[in-house]
């Protein structure tokens, strides 16, 4: 994946990509949870 020309490579090839893909979208959803619990 290029950013400009910054070259990224997700850790661990295409299983690390998919694993950051799934952490990002679970840490979304537990802040989403945590924002809603708070207000």
């Amino acid at each position: 994946m290029r950013i400009g020309n910054t070259e990224i490579r997700p850790a661990g090839g295409g299983l690390g990509c998919l694993l950051m893909i799934l952490v990002s979208i679970v840490a979304s959803i537990v802040l989403t949870v945590l924002i809603n619990l708070v207000l």
